[in-house]
């Protein structure tokens, strides 16, 4: 398929898918989403450039980071900066939102820059192996694997935490302290993403502990962000449900629940205590320091490089990390009052 069918099937110019393609803002919304919708569902690939065109090799690494205002991503893409450098490639890096196609853009860098491998940083938990179709170079999932697709785990290569078990041992240490109300706050608990998984791990801490979970005490935000986190957390609070303690499934999120409980007169952890799962930095240097099971950012970076050259170079055939994270002991977790 060439950029005429796709003009021709959405009935719009050559030049304006031209536009939605370079990502110019001349272009309404609604026109925009059916050209990347047909783009999408057509599988094709566009070819920009000449130069890069007749170019028959390249050192190249492509960086698709999903979630432009992730700031746990930051440390992991420097230090995949830094490894990628060191090995002999140049790193090609492409940030997108969080809701856009990351497959869609790795395909179109990687006909681009002609690249040898990808490493995707953030990205979809469930991918089929018709959705990858246009990626034919090795590729890694960073900080993410595909728990709820159809790949065959010989195809890709992962690097991650085990995001249930962590929720669980983040859930234990509220018990270990006597809690037995707990809430949970997530994104979603049906969105096949991070946020269920951690919400499984959740309610298998209760299950085990012999506490039966309880909807009530489950504030769904809705997404990620910390504005939604807050709304949820004010939301769960103001609504009379009785817990002395939350375990939120990111750090941001912890961050701005705990603003939220504080603007109620709920002080942290003398009436609630919050435990995450995630060690950004900043959650270090707010009042209460946030009580968080860290992931080892520099090495799910350094892992991600070492098995895509690995992969690129034929030492070793795709294979899959799973490394543990640590508990930063700060100051929001505690007994339960009375």
């Amino acid at each position: 398929m060439t950029i005429k069918d796709i003009a021709k099937l959405c009935g719009v110019s050559v030049s304006t898918v031209s536009r939605v393609l370079n990502d110019r803002p001349d272009v309404s919304p609604a026109v925009r989403e059916q050209v990347l919708a047909a783009v999408r569902e057509s599988n094709y690939v566009p070819n920009n450039s000449a130069r890069d065109l007749v170019r028959t090799s390249s050192d190249a690494i492509g960086l698709v980071v999903r979630g432009v205002s992730n700031p746990f991503y930051s440390d992991i893409i420097k230090v995949i900066g830094r490894e990628i450098d060191a090995a002999g490639y140049t790193m090609v890096m492409q940030q997108i939102g969080a809701n856009e196609d990351e497959i869609a853009r790795g395909a179109i860098m990687e006909r681009e820059k002609k690249l040898r491998g990808i490493i995707f940083l953030g990205g979809r938990w469930d991918y089929s192996p018709e959705e990858l179709g246009p990626i034919t170079v090795p590729f890694v999932c960073c900080s993410f694997t595909n728990s709820f697709g159809s790949l065959d785990r010989r195809s890709y290569s992962s690097v991650t935490i085990e995001d249930a078990q962590a929720a669980e041992t983040a859930v234990g240490e509220l018990l270990k302290l006597g809690h037995r109300r707990i809430a949970c706050l997530v994104a979603e608990t049906d969105d096949r993403s991070i946020s269920e998984l951690r919400w499984h791990g959740y309610v298998k801490a209760l299950l085990e502990a012999g506490i039966e979970p309880d909807e009530a005490l489950v504030a769904r935000a809705h997404s990620f962000n910390m504005e939604d986190a807050y709304a949820a957390a004010a939301g769960l609070a103001r609504s009379g449900a009785d817990f002395t303690a939350m375990f939120i499934i990111a750090d941001a999120m912890a961050v701005a629940a705990i603003k939220a409980l504080a603007d109620l007169g709920r002080e942290v952890p003398r009436d609630c205590s919050v435990i995450a799962i995630d060690g950004l930095t900043f959650s270090e240097y707010i009042r209460p320091t946030l009580t968080t099971l860290c992931q080892p950012t520099s090495r799910m970076g350094e892992e991600s490089v070492k098995i895509l050259l690995d992969v690129i170079e034929g030492r070793s055939e795709p294979r899959h990390v799973v490394l543990a994270p640590e508990l930063r002991a700060g100051a929001s977790i505690a007994p339960p009052p009375g």
